[in-house]
């Protein structure tokens, strides 16, 4: 393919037209049929999430995350009250259909609506929600908000280099690998190389079918479980970007 250069020979991007900017996302509730995931508010939540977090005693499922880890219930409280009033990145409860009750967060942050883009991320589960239907349901709800509701051009998932599990789960979900961008930031008085994914509008609607069908109820037995993981169906869609 040929690039692209302007009347001086430069090198020039595609057009893009009639682009517009997106809305910006709301705190809206997003429902499915494991969980719901919505707007993070201290007198729902806090409660229930500092019960879910203490199965986690050691409180590692904070040490890639900059908040945290929270010695008492007053302590979580605070800091989902902050959280739930930031403009700046929106913080939602992932709620367990079943039990109504919150098992973890996650939020949209890095908002930038004139470009198109978003990142996910300040994602702690608890043991309660990890490696369940829900866990992966909900990511699903949150990309397919910003992807098909709100026309994003790009959705992005960043982790420190170092947090191999939420590497594998980003390829695990159907993020691509772009890069790693060293000495991004310190944090917890460490540094940090980032390790960047993304998803881009021209995969979702291979990614968005390939979700539907593992959301199928004929994917998951009697007991819920499911009988083929996110992972089998997104490799069946061949490479993404």
């Amino acid at each position: 393919m040929n690039q692209r250069t302007n009347e001086h020979g430069q090198p020039i991007g595609d057009d893009v037209p009639g682009w517009a900017a997106c809305a910006r996302p709301e705190r809206v509730t997003m429902a499915g049929r494991f969980c719901r995931v919505e707007p993070l508010n201290a007198d729902r939540h806090a409660e229930a999430l500092f019960e879910a977090y203490r199965h986690d005693p050691e409180g590692l499922l904070w040490t890639y995350v900059p908040m945290g880890p929270f010695g008492d219930a007053a302590a979580l409280r605070g800091w989902t009250d902050g959280a739930s009033r930031d403009e700046s990145q929106l913080y939602f409860a992932i709620v367990d259909q079943t039990s109504g009750l919150a098992t973890g967060i996650a939020c949209f942050l890095r908002l930038q609506p004139e470009h198109g883009v978003i990142e996910v991320g300040g994602i702690v589960y608890s043991p309660l929600l990890q490696r369940t239907p829900a866990a992966t349901e909900a990511m699903f709800l949150m990309m397919r908000h910003v992807m098909k509701d709100l026309g994003y051009r790009r959705y992005e998932w960043k982790c420190d280099a170092l947090n191999a599990p939420s590497r594998r789960a980003a390829e695990r979900l159907g993020f691509t690998y772009d890069g790693l961008f060293e000495q991004a930031i310190v944090y917890k008085g460490r540094n940090r190389d980032t390790a960047w994914y993304s998803i881009l509008d021209r995969d979702w609607p291979a990614l968005e079918q390939a979700y539907k069908a593992w959301l199928d109820p004929g994917n998951f037995n009697a007991d819920g479980r499911q009988r083929r993981a996110i992972g089998s169906f997104i490799a069946g869609v061949g490479s993404l970007s």
